[in-house]
């Protein structure tokens, strides 16, 4: 284990970029809070086209991009760009993708409609995230999952990616929030998620493609589970649970701090 514990935040929002839920508070004020404890952060987002790439000063991070990502059976190319957050000594980095993330709205259209491929944009980010982060060459302890955008990395960190050098030692944190939904996807899931080395059966929750099923897979994968919704049903089976707290005071700082440097030197 490195010297400072590293940990890598998933999110599909953060503020000042993009703010849709509790989410994008929660990923905004935890990273720079552990970062001032003296951790190495990163920051992985979508790069939703709401996002306006010259007000927040994206831009592209050209020795990161050029990678492909296998979408049942079709190469989707992968774009990385990057921005500072304003008054804190972090930068995110933004998944990108014309297919999927050019569209000026986040996970709804204009009339509020989901959109019907928010499966295979969540997909695909996930599956980005963890190829952004081997060409970066940087090994992180703990990989910290928010909501259900996220739910697929724990999987893939147990499967596909077991053995790589870049994530052999990574821990998986996965936070569950309340941000259900009752779009029920159509079409093979299943074989849009699946990477090089993963069962088929490992991926069934996915046959009934909805938000408890993916959140299901995050919750069953994850080493550490953290429920900051007030139902229990969608994390128990979890196998260990963590009460999380949306409203980050000193003592919920404090007890993150304390979790993360328990799971990374385990």
């Amino acid at each position: 284990m490195a010297d400072k514990v590293r940990i890598l935040y998933v999110a599909s929002e953060i503020k000042p970029f993009l703010k849709l839920t509790d989410v994008g508070d929660f990923v905004r004020k935890l990273p720079q809070a552990m970062h001032e404890k003296g951790m190495e952060i990163r920051i992985l987002v979508p790069r939703f086209g709401v996002i306006n790439e010259r007000k927040n000063r994206l831009h592209e991070v050209v020795r990161l991009s050029g990678i492909n990502i296998s979408m049942d059976g079709d190469e989707k190319p992968l774009v990385i760009k990057v921005a500072s957050i304003p008054n804190a000594k972090l930068q995110v980095y933004f998944i990108d993708n014309e297919d999927y993330f050019q569209r000026k709205s986040a996970f709804v259209d204009k009339e509020g409609e989901f959109h019907a491929d928010n499966d295979e944009r969540a997909i695909f980010f996930c599956k980005g995230v963890l190829e952004t982060v081997r060409k970066l060459g940087w090994a992180p302890d703990i990989i910290h999952c928010n909501d259900w955008m996220t739910s697929l990395i724990p999987l893939y960190l147990n499967t596909t990616y077991c053995n790589d050098p870049i994530f052999q030692n990574s821990k998986s944190v996965f936070s569950v929030y309340d941000n259900a939904f009752d779009f029920q996807f159509e079409g093979d899931t299943i074989a849009k998620a699946k990477t090089f080395g993963l069962e088929d059966d490992l991926l069934q929750h996915l046959s009934s493609a909805n938000y408890e099923n993916f959140v299901k897979i995050g919750v069953e994968n994850a080493d550490c589970v953290i429920n900051t919704t007030e139902s229990e049903e969608l994390v128990n089976e979890a196998k260990e649970v963590k009460q999380g707290a949306i409203e980050l005071s000193e003592d919920a700082l404090d007890s993150y701090y304390n979790l993360y440097n328990e799971i990374a030197n385990k």
